[in-house]
């Protein structure tokens, strides 16, 4: 730790830490839970952006990758990721550049939930001899996007994507919704509803006669809470390799499982308001309040010493662009200037690992040996 609160004490702040033992038990408590289900495991790479993060999870088990843009697609390719799902409903104008990945040899999968999808999805494929291998999106709990199980243009989609050229792979769910639940029972009662109604979904495809191989659910709280996922055939989930506070919050994870936080540091105080500020501002945290509406609202995150462990009630209050405001509620203002002089250094735990991470081009990973180590990560669409 030594070498560590050394390292730390020399980095541009704001800076994005991750700490790897904390990173490596959570890709394994994934990674075993994939296994203990008896799906595959297919990570939604869009929290790390990161090669080494995705390599991590990789060499623990997991095979193909989820993304959600094509930028994604095309940067882990590079690297030698080719089973790719795409997992935002294709728009027509990006298929070209979908179609230009296939020809260099990626296994991308894209995806509809409409039949106007489907018709752009055959018309293109035909005028360029192109066969697209797509799943169909199903809505099983309302969240966002995707077709009722039960909807009757589920099999319209199915049949045109079938009969114009396209390759079927299977139907796919995306239980959103969970991030609102913090009872643990409610998260394995919707994560069965997300099972069963994809299920369900393929049931009604495959006894039309139509192919459906794939049947995909998941989110880091359904993934997490399944009492079981008889019928699926893979689970994708992303936020867990981070985690958060709002997964704190719904009881998902643990303050020891939180593994990206914000080097900051103090750059002045307001004695009179109880405020000290630091250089970490929205623009390091993200705008991400996600726990205000919670049972604990952690502000713009929660604030840690150095080595990472909790000031218990201390919490970045506000923000602007490039300040922070860090505030211990109910203490004295002289308090917050003894305790935190100027050019102190903190850690911030973030309300969401994947908007935080997104503000930074870099992560800063730290070993248990105090070594750190840079790991680039990109942003962009």
């Amino acid at each position: 730790m030594t070498d560590t609160l050394a390292a730390l004490a020399t980095l541009e702040t704001p800076a994005a830490l991750l700490a790897l033992g904390r990173l490596q038990r959570n890709i394994a408590r994934m990674q075993s839970r994939a296994t203990a289900l008896g799906v595959a495991l297919r990570p939604h790479v869009k929290t790390s952006k990161c090669l080494p993060v995705v390599a991590a999870q990789r060499a623990a088990g997991a095979g193909g990758i989820t993304v959600s843009t094509l930028k994604e697609a095309e940067a882990f390719f590079a690297h030698g990721i080719a089973d790719i799902l795409y997992a935002v409903a294709i728009t027509p104008q990006r298929l070209a550049r979908a179609m230009a990945l296939q020809r260099r040899g990626c296994a991308l999968r894209l995806l509809t939930d409409s039949l106007a999808g489907a018709e752009a999805l055959v018309a293109f494929g035909r005028a360029h001899g192109q066969v697209f291998e797509v799943l169909i999106e199903v809505d099983t709990d309302g969240h966002r996007a995707g077709l009722a199980p039960d909807a009757p243009e589920l099999r319209a989609v199915a049949e045109r994507l079938h009969a114009g050229g396209a390759r079927l792979a299977g139907v796919l769910a995306h239980a959103g919704s969970s991030y609102e639940l913090d009872d643990a029972a409610a998260r394995t009662a919707l994560a069965e509803r997300e099972r069963a109604g994809c299920v369900h979904a393929a049931q009604r495809l495959r006894a039309a006669g139509l192919p459906c191989p794939v049947v995909s659910v998941g989110s880091t709280p359904t993934a997490l809470a399944a009492a079981h996922l008889d019928g699926v055939t893979e689970l994708r989930a992303g936020v867990y390799v981070f985690f958060d506070l709002v997964m704190r919050n719904l009881g998902v994870c643990d303050d020891e499982d939180l593994a990206l936080s914000v080097l900051t540091t103090i750059t002045g105080h307001q004695p009179d308001k109880g405020w000290a500020l630091v250089d970490a501002g929205w623009m390091a945290m993200s705008r991400d309040r996600g726990t205000a509406q919670q049972r604990q609202d952690f502000g713009y995150g929660q604030v840690c010493g150095l080595d990472g462990r909790p000031i218990d009630g201390c919490l970045m209050v506000a923000a602007n662009q490039e300040h922070g405001i860090v505030a211990h509620p109910g203490a004295p203002g002289a308090a917050i200037v003894a305790r935190f002089p100027l050019g102190t250094r903190l850690r911030i735990l973030p309300n969401h690992a994947c908007a935080t991470g997104a503000q930074f081009g870099a992560y800063h990973a730290l070993a248990a040996d105090g070594g750190v180590q840079v790991w680039e990560r990109f942003g962009g669409w």
